[in-house]
C-alpha cells in the first residue's frame, strides 16, 4: 500500500493475490512509486496501408526498426501513471488510470479501456472499449486484434503489443525486453 493507502495501479486492477503471484520482474515494474527508468531492446514492425499509417500517427506509435528502448514510468500517489517510451528518437506517451475495474490508457486522442488478467504468470491486456477525444465511442469489436502481453524471462521484463484494425490491417507489432536502470 502507498502512503495514501492505495495499492499501485496494476495491483489494484489484477487483485492482490494474482499480482503477488506474478514473476518478480513484472511486480518490480508495476510496484514502484515516483519515477523509474527502464532500458532494453525492441523490435517494431509497422503496418503499410495509408489508414494504418494515419492511425499509428494519431496514437503516436513508435517507428519501425530494431534497437534500444527507454521507458520512463512516473507513478503518482493518485493512482495514475505516465509512461514515455523512447524508440529511435520518437517519444510515445501515454497516461494510465483505473476506472470501474478497467485500465484506461490514453494515447494521443484515443482512450483505450483494457481488462487486465493474470494468465500463465503473464499479464494479458484485452480491449473492452475505445473512445476518441474522450466522448466518441468506437465499437469494441473493431479492436479485437489489439492486445498486449507482459511476461518475464529470468530477471528481464518482456512485452509484446499487437494492433490491427478492420480496413486498416496491421498497425504495429512491437516486442522486446526491459531491465530497470533507475527506480
Amino acid at each position: 500500500m502507498t502512503a495514501a493507502g492505495r495499492d499501485p495501479l496494476f495491483r489494484r486492477l489484477l487483485g492482490a493475490a494474482a499480482f503477488d503471484a506474478l514473476p518478480a520482474p513484472l511486480r518490480r515494474l508495476h510496484l514502484h512509486r515516483g519515477a523509474a527508468l527502464w532500458r532494453g531492446e525492441v523490435v517494431v514492425v509497422r503496418g503499410r496501408s495509408a489508414l494504418a499509417r494515419l492511425c499509428a500517427w494519431a496514437t503516436r506509435l513508435p517507428p519501425a526498426g530494431a534497437g534500444p528502448i527507454a521507458v520512463e514510468i512516473v507513478a503518482g500517489d493518485d493512482g495514475r501513471e505516465r509512461w514515455t517510451r523512447h524508440v529511435a528518437g520518437h517519444a510515445m506517451r501515454s497516461r494510465l488510470r483505473a476506472v470501474d475495474g478497467l485500465l484506461h490508457e490514453r494515447l494521443g486522442p484515443v482512450d483505450f479501456r483494457f481488462r487486465l488478467d493474470s494468465r500463465d504468470a503473464d499479464i494479458v491486456w484485452a480491449v473492452r472499449g475505445v473512445r476518441v477525444f474522450g466522448v466518441l465511442p468506437l465499437p469494441a469489436s473493431w479492436f479485437a486484434q489489439v492486445r498486449a502481453r507482459e511476461s518475464a524471462d529470468g530477471e528481464r521484463y518482456r512485452f509484446e503489443v499487437v494492433a490491427a484494425l478492420p480496413l486498416a490491417g496491421p498497425l504495429v507489432h512491437y516486442r522486446g525486453w526491459l531491465a530497470v536502470e533507475r527506480a
